[in-house]
């Protein structure tokens, strides 16, 4: 069984940092487990493009891991999740409002009279 799978078989946030070794405030993963895992996967996402993980042994692997989970922990104790915006909730809550033009007048057809 390789390091990448020992991490799929986790089931929490918690479960991460314990197996990779990350210490942690669990206050701070109480209100941003959902960020961190989140960039977690991304700067992962990120090693596995550029082929980093090719040739490396699992503990290459579950040591890389650890970096990066410490890395994207540290990007919530530093800000918040609303401020790091990683989610479509928290993009569209900043993004610029569309100008609602004013509809003209409808007027059905059943409404009209023959006089």
């Amino acid at each position: 069984m390789s390091a990448l799978d020992d991490l799929g078989r986790l089931s929490s946030a918690e479960d991460f940092f314990n197996h990779l070794g990350v210490a942690f405030d669990p206050a701070v993963v109480r209100v941003s487990r959902l960020h961190i895992m989140r960039r977690m996967g991304q700067y992962l996402k990120g090693l596995q493009l550029d082929g980093s993980f090719e040739g490396k042994s699992d503990d290459e692997i579950k040591a890389l891991c650890a970096e990066h989970l410490e890395q994207a922990y540290q990007d919530f104790v530093e800000s918040s999740p609303i401020q790091e915006r990683l989610f479509k909730v928290h993009k569209d809550a900043v993004a610029p409002k569309e100008e609602v033009k004013p509809q003209k007048p409808f007027v059905p057809l059943s409404d009209l009279t023959v006089g």
